[in-house]
């Protein structure tokens, strides 16, 4: 590996050219510089300055060295900087999931402000669906994880807290059949229309959808935003959080229908491992702790 002058040296004779410039630019003397080239060619058995011609250019393999070199030294004053960080409490990375009830732009702020912290921890936010979100914490692929529902399941050294309840309405386009249906509506007149629902993400669990009736058609849907716009298309029928289609409702975009059997409210839930010990993660406790933070993340966004 190159010192930090031998590789001050390559810059200054890649950028300006000549041994004289390149010793005027490192305070050395030429005859200094000169040595210091040889002995830097000896070192590698190599022809590393091209001296053919007018300009002092460096030769592949120089520019290769000067590259490489440089390439390194981040690496290493990178590598410092993780370990420092390591050092002080705080991780390497730490990996977010949230489930895919919650939106992603109600933490931008909250992301903002962990990133003026100026911890060097890399943060990774991903999102799952019903019980692929418990299980993203089961199987190690998250550090944290917000708004699952249900509850706990059992997970070694689980730690939880409520984030709150979500309300849902059962909701149809104004197009749709059931839109114009006596209420409240029951099971069978539900059942004999298609729902539209979220695909759970889970790997190893059977899957669950909420609100599907045993024989009712479905359409799956990669997401809560594509559920709402498929069902303002009038595409299919299901329950809708309560708070993000509000406005939706307003605009009679959507109608809603009172069901003789009620959707309960879902609790929300903040989960992590207590062998995950760092100072991002528990920020990221402390932070979603606050009945502000927790509100604006069950209201979601409106519906545009």
């Amino acid at each position: 590996m190159l010192s930090a002058s031998e590789l001050a040296l390559l810059e200054a004779i890649r950028e300006s050219g000549s041994l004289s410039r390149a010793a005027a630019r490192l305070g050395k003397a030429p005859s200094t510089v000169s040595h210091a080239a040889r002995q830097l060619e000896a070192r590698f058995d190599a022809l590393l300055f091209d001296r053919r011609k007018y300009r002092l250019q460096l030769t592949p393999a120089g520019h290769l060295l000067a590259q490489e070199a440089a390439r390194l030294m981040q690496d290493v004053s990178r590598l410092g900087q993780r370990v420092k960080q390591i050092a002080n409490g705080w991780e390497d990375r730490l990996h977010i999931v949230t489930d895919e009830v919650l939106e992603f732009e109600t933490l931008v702020p909250v992301v903002r402000a962990f990133d003026a912290l100026r911890s060097g921890v890399s943060l990774r936010l991903t999102g799952e669906i019903l019980g692929g979100t418990w299980e993203a914490l089961r199987d190690g692929r998250a550090d944290l994880i917000v708004g699952a529902t249900n509850e706990p399941p059992a997970i070694p050294r689980l730690r939880w807290f409520e984030l709150g309840t979500m309300a849902w309405v059962f909701a149809v386009s104004p197009r749709h059949p059931l839109a114009r249906a006596q209420e409240p509506l029951e099971r069978e007149a539900v059942a004999a229309h298609r729902a539209v629902v979220v695909a759970d993400s889970s790997r190893h669990i059977d899957a669950r959808s909420y609100g599907v009736l045993g024989g009712q058609a479905t359409l799956a849907v990669p997401g809560m935003r594509a559920k709402i716009l498929a069902q303002c298309e009038g595409l299919g029928v299901g329950w809708l959080p309560k708070e993000r289609v509000a406005a939706l409702l307003k605009q009679g975009r959507l109608v809603e229908k009172r069901m003789a059997d009620p959707r309960e409210p879902n609790t929300l839930y903040v989960a992590w491992r207590s062998d995950h010990q760092g100072r991002a993660l528990a920020w990221w406790v402390e932070q979603l702790k606050q009945k502000r933070l927790a509100g604006r993340l069950l209201r979601g966004l409106a519906f545009a």
